[in-house]
């Protein structure tokens, strides 16, 4: 057997991307080199004859897979496998981890706005992403990065050929670590009721300017009070005058 019939049986045979170097476990006289040549003939030779199939650069690796235009086909057979679709939430997070990975679960919560725990566990259970660290912070928390699987899933060769980086949203493009003010902003996800609350102490200085009323118009009963001590002090003043011929009347007993 030559070394392109040796390479085609172990793709073939295989349901996972191999690199050059796995493959050429399948004989002692292979090498990485023998390999990659045998690949490159092979990938040829299928273009050529126009087969249904190719050899796929893919995870690092090579695959043989069915060209895309015969998906339509393909689809109409239960026993043939397919990948599971994604929901939006799991897309949303797994994209955040694949172009800022390694990262962990708050930093993930506080980009979406949401909680993830469910979210991580399901991408976990579907070997997308995997645990790859844990960071220096308090308690140490685990942190996340794409997987192989993750490569497969989505056709990539590496991570190099998501789209670059300008292309995307600002929130995937920059990575902002999680700082004393921003943690205190992390409330903001919660930053609807947040706002929201801001109202209450806005319309909470109306009581405190319908407040000053009461204190206004309580400067009229002081004012008003005024008026009893002028009447006090005219009466003080009428009784000190009319009480004269009272103090006259009572020195005349002294004469």
């Amino acid at each position: 057997m030559n070394a392109h019939q040796i390479v085609e049986a172990v793709l073939f045979a295989s349901d996972a991307p191999l690199t050059a170097d796995e493959i050429a476990r399948a004989d002692e006289s292979l090498d990485e080199d023998q390999v990659e040549q045998a690949i490159r003939f092979l990938g040829a030779e299928y273009d050529d004859a126009e087969r249904s199939f190719q050899i796929v650069e893919i995870a690092e690796g090579y695959q043989i897979l069915t060209r895309p235009e015969f998906a339509p086909y393909l689809e109409r057979f239960d026993n043939v496998p397919r990948p599971s679709r994604l929901s939006g939430p799991a897309l949303e997070t797994l994209a955040i981890i694949a172009y800022r990975q390694p990262l962990g679960r708050i930093e993930i919560e506080y980009i979406r706005g949401v909680g993830a725990a469910g979210v991580l566990k399901t991408l976990q259970d579907r070997e997308l992403i995997d645990v790859v660290g844990r960071a220096e912070g308090l308690g140490r928390p685990v942190l996340y990065g794409t997987t192989q699987k993750f490569l497969e899933h989505f056709g990539l060769k590496s991570l190099e050929d998501l789209p670059r980086p300008e292309e995307l949203p600002v929130v995937l493009r920059e990575r902002m670590p999680l700082g004393p003010e921003e943690s205190g902003s992390e409330e903001a996800p919660a930053g609807q009721p947040a706002e929201d609350g801001d109202l209450p102490a806005e319309e909470g200085n109306l009581p405190a300017e319908d407040g000053d009323l009461p204190a206004a118009e309580g400067n009229l009963p002081a004012a008003e009070s005024d008026l009893p001590a002028a009447e006090g002090s005219e009466g003080g003043d009428a009784g000190g005058a009319e009480g004269s011929p009272d103090a006259d009347d009572g020195m005349r007993p002294a004469e």
